[in-house]
């Protein structure tokens, strides 16, 4: 059973993402923790890159101010080995399709399995062109996680029908961030992809405030959130860990 189930299997699931090396990687370790212990049911790990096209403001700071501190992919995988020591929850990354081929796809995705990454989120990766990287994934079980957006229409019940671990449901059209409503219509969206596959789905993008997440959680399986907390980050900088658990139990707990 793929590792990412056990994440929805209490309910609803709040899922934090930090991009990792902002400001360093000692920092993110122990958010990390930080968000464990607070009530993450998985956790989405950014690795950074230089041209982050689906990313608003907030995020690609965090992308910037990674690389500039001189974070790289090796460095990543190592400190999720240090993390898996005492850390079962699942863990993904979310990064681009370019930082993966140029890593080696093959290496990079049994690196993946080798640390006890469960899944992998490329958000400009065509779902016609996932075949790319979905055979490595499948020999080294590793889910390749789907995207659906506004903009899916017609092919979400393909994209629902092929999905692993669980889908992405992108709440907004444009890049991440927070937004003060979300307009999409996402019952409609849900019902499709309910009706082509049990695997759960989460809603991600502009989720800032625990009555969204809360709202979001009642619609889908789960509420996605990552500009909030790496505002955080901007804000605290290496004393942003406490926050960021503070700031995780107070999402799951609207959540409940």
């Amino acid at each position: 059973m793929s590792n990412i189930k056990k994440a929805f299997e209490k309910g609803k699931a709040f899922i934090p993402f930090i991009t990792c090396g902002d400001p360093d990687l000692d920092t993110t370790e122990a958010a990390v923790r930080q968000m464990a212990e607070n009530g993450a049911d998985l956790i989405e790990l950014g690795i950074p890159f230089s041209d982050p096209t689906a990313e608003g403001p907030v995020i690609q700071g965090a992308n910037v101010r990674a690389l500039a501190g001189g974070v790289r992919t090796d460095h990543i995988f190592e400190m999720v080995r240090k993390l898996r020591r005492d850390i079962g929850i699942p863990m993904v990354f979310m990064t681009y399709a370019n930082v993966v081929f140029s890593y080696g796809a093959e290496r990079f995705i049994s690196a993946c399995r080798e640390t006890g990454i469960d899944g992998l989120i490329l958000p400009d990766l065509p779902y016609e062109e996932k075949e790319e990287f979905l055979p490595a994934c499948r020999t080294y079980g590793v889910d390749l996680i789907s995207m659906i957006a506004p903009t899916s229409e017609d092919r979400i019940s393909m994209i629902a029908k092929e999905a692993e671990g669980f889908l992405y449901i992108v709440s907004s059209l444009g890049v991440t961030g927070t937004r003060s409503e979300i307009t999409t219509d996402l019952a409609s969206i849900i019902k499709v992809v309910r009706q082509n596959t049990s695997i759960p789905c989460a809603i991600g993008f502009g989720i800032s405030t625990p009555e969204q997440a809360k709202r979001m959680a009642d619609l889908s399986d789960g509420a996605i959130v990552g500009s909030a907390i790496i505002r955080l980050l901007e804000k605290y900088g290496r004393e942003a860990p406490p926050h960021i658990g503070a700031f995780v139990r107070e999402m799951k707990e609207a959540m409940r």
